[in-house]
């Protein structure tokens, strides 16, 4: 499944997440800091939707109350509400 996430409060504009049987296989960001968001994408491929939730959630960028890794857990958190 192809999730498509617009982030808010952050950098990025769009979040293109691909998830196949509770595995994330893909992550493509468009905006936001170029070099750690590929490190961050590159990271959770191959980790369960749980587990980057549990280790994404809450995380904050210089006092915005979000970022871009915790608006990809809030992505996921959408798409486990859906399935």
């Amino acid at each position: 499944m192809i999730i498509e996430y617009t982030p808010k409060g952050v950098c990025s504009r769009k979040m293109t997440i691909e998830v196949e049987e509770g595995i994330i296989k893909d992550v493509k960001v468009i905006g936001g800091c170029n070099g750690n968001l590929k490190g961050i994408s590159s990271l959770v491929k191959g980790m369960t939707v749980d587990e980057v939730i549990k280790r994404l959630d809450g995380i904050d960028c210089n006092g915005k109350g979000t970022s871009c890794p915790a608006q990809l857990a809030n992505a996921l958190k959408e798409y486990k509400e859906r399935a």
